[in-house]
């Protein structure tokens, strides 16, 4: 007698969107955006890996054949995450808040939308599509997953703190972007304007890259904030 080999379906199993419906039988645990996700990641003390991505996206199609039906990455996102995916096409609203983060700290986008959030919805680290092995630069997604693991819960708070100044910073500029639209999360209460300025933007590393000289939309997102508030901007040496 011939099994189907269907896996077991996860919590997207009752979902209406196509593309969450695609990811029904993926070993991964997904939850849909939702408050009983925040609230076990809360519980357990673990961050939220939280994949956006829409039904007709090659790479989100990619990504999940290379590593969310993989039996060993689903067992350690499993143990050591709460994974949320999202459709961009049902919550826009997400889509633009997250990506603006991404865009703003790895300085590109597009999806698949991987960012990693704190239990209290956060952004401390994002990008797209990450690779199964190492290639054209980028982290292997096991590397990435690996690498907050091995940091501990601590690391993942100093850096949500670190980038939380940074974060009130981009969030006011999406806001104003965004006609002043609402924020799907909760607004951060410690940034302060002044704070983003103490960050030194170093030009051959850190959310530039490898870079010789400045990007483009780093320029711009500056240039933005200084229209509107009168900051001095401390450049770091390119060498």
């Amino acid at each position: 007698m011939q099994t189907s080999g269907v896996r077991p379906a996860n919590r997207l199993a009752g979902a209406l969107s196509p593309y969450l419906l695609q990811h029904a039988h993926n070993p991964v645990d997904w939850y849909p955006w939702c408050e009983e996700a925040f609230a076990r990641a809360r519980a357990e003390d673990k961050p939220v890996f939280l994949s956006i991505g829409y039904a007709t996206c090659h790479w989100c199609h990619v990504m999940e054949r290379e590593s969310f039906e993989d039996p060993k990455v689903a067992e350690f996102l499993n143990a050591h995450f709460v994974s949320i995916k999202v459709d961009r096409e049902e919550r826009p609203d997400l889509d633009r808040y997250y990506m603006a983060f991404v865009q703003a700290t790895a300085g590109e986008g597009g999806w698949p939308l991987s960012v990693f959030l704190t239990p209290e919805g956060e952004p401390f680290f994002g990008g797209t599509y990450f690779p199964p092995e190492p290639r054209h630069g980028r982290p292997s997604f096991m590397m990435v997953l690996h690498g907050w693991r091995s940091c501990g819960g601590s690391a993942v708070g100093r850096s949500a703190a670190r980038l939380r100044i940074c974060a009130g910073n981009w969030r006011r500029l999406w806001i104003w972007r965004a006609d002043r639209r609402a924020c799907p999360v909760r607004p951060c209460c410690g940034a302060r304007r002044s704070g983003f300025w103490s960050i030194p933007i170093r030009c051959t590393a850190g959310s530039v890259g490898r870079r010789s000289f400045p990007s483009l939309w780093w320029g711009c997102f500056c240039w933005r904030l200084l229209r509107g508030w009168s900051c001095p901007v401390r450049w770091s040496r390119c060498c």
